[in-house]
């Protein structure tokens, strides 16, 4: 079986073809004109990740949402569970660029952090 894939690794932006095993493993990667399209290829077939961007609500602010990310790359799988994550979460002004809004989110080992400030109202 063969995947293709655009590779985000570099800026050339390389039609990676992927041929997987009958386990699903990454047997041969072509296309690719750097190193980190390999590299890139296996990733995302064994463990895909991506960062997580969207807002928490903000009490006693002056902005009523404050914009988060998540301070590395967590599973594909926990996207949605990330998002769920984040509902219910009120972040108290006021709120620098940085601070941990929630910790270890979803039992990914990655913060998910402000990435704007908010003042006190």
């Amino acid at each position: 079986m063969t995947k293709n894939i655009i590779c985000v690794a570099c800026p050339m932006g390389c039609e990676l073809h992927i041929d997987l095993n009958e386990a699903g493993g990454v047997e041969n990667v072509t296309g690719h004109t750097c190193k980190r399209g390999i590299a890139y290829a296996e990733a995302e077939i064994t463990n895909p990740t991506r960062s997580f961007h969207s807002t928490v609500r903000v009490e006693g602010g002056s902005e009523p949402l404050v914009s988060v990310k998540s301070a590395g790359p967590v599973p594909k799988r926990l996207l949605m569970d990330c998002a769920r994550a984040t509902r219910g979460v009120r972040a108290a002004a006021p709120v620098a660029i940085g601070d941990v809004i929630i910790p270890d989110v979803c039992g990914t080992g990655v913060d998910l952090i402000a990435t704007n400030r908010v003042k006190v109202a």
